[in-house]
């Protein structure tokens, strides 16, 4: 009897990591920036029916739409590892939607826009109140840091604990950096 090939192939070991925040922070642009597929982004057009419903934040002559479900991506790393990246949108009206978009995240990043750091602090209540893993990403529009990380996470009221960054949304390397400490940060806690 001859040998059949081998058609099993090896599933790939799959890490959820969770990007948050505010409204228009840089979520989407995260996600793109670094996936290794095209994202999936389920994206519509903002229109005059959102005004008094969603908190723009004063952003609205630079953002056109807007996330209404979640971002997808993907980055396969060597050894059969594939990291999945789930944005969340960032209007308060779809936190009903994080539970399940969080479930089986080993952490998460969470953008931080410093003109409009009360649009972060549902993100970070959320993950705090969980006990789950998180970094912020001050995301530095124009390539510009306007304040000190000292100052934002003294604004944030967040602990020494949690690691806190300069990131750029729209730069690879940087996104990368932030998911590192995400991954650093999760295997810290399984270990201890």
């Amino acid at each position: 009897m001859a040998s059949q090939p081998s058609s099993e192939t090896t599933a790939p070991t799959v890490v959820k990591i969770v990007v948050a925040g505010g409204f228009a922070v840089g979520k989407t642009t995260f996600i793109g920036s670094i996936s290794d597929i095209d994202p999936l982004n389920t994206e519509a057009a903002m229109t005059e029916h959102s005004v008094g419903v969603d908190d723009a934040g004063g952003v609205t002559d630079r953002k056109t739409h807007t996330t209404v479900a979640m971002d997808f991506g993907r980055i396969a790393l060597p050894g059969s590892l594939w990291l999945y990246l789930f944005g969340t949108p960032g209007q308060d009206r779809f936190l009903f939607m994080w539970d399940d978009l969080v479930r089986g995240a080993i952490g998460a990043v969470v953008l931080v826009d410093t003109e409009r750091l009360d649009q972060c602090f549902p993100a970070i209540d959320y993950f705090e109140g969980r006990g789950i893993p998180f970094v912020v990403a001050v995301n530095c529009f124009d390539g510009v840091a306007h304040h000190k990380l000292e100052d934002v996470r003294e604004a944030l009221g967040i602990s020494e604990g949690i690691p806190i960054m300069y990131t750029d949304a729209r730069e690879r390397t940087a996104t990368k950096q932030a998911l590192i400490s995400v991954v650093q940060l999760a295997m810290e806690r399984i270990k201890s």
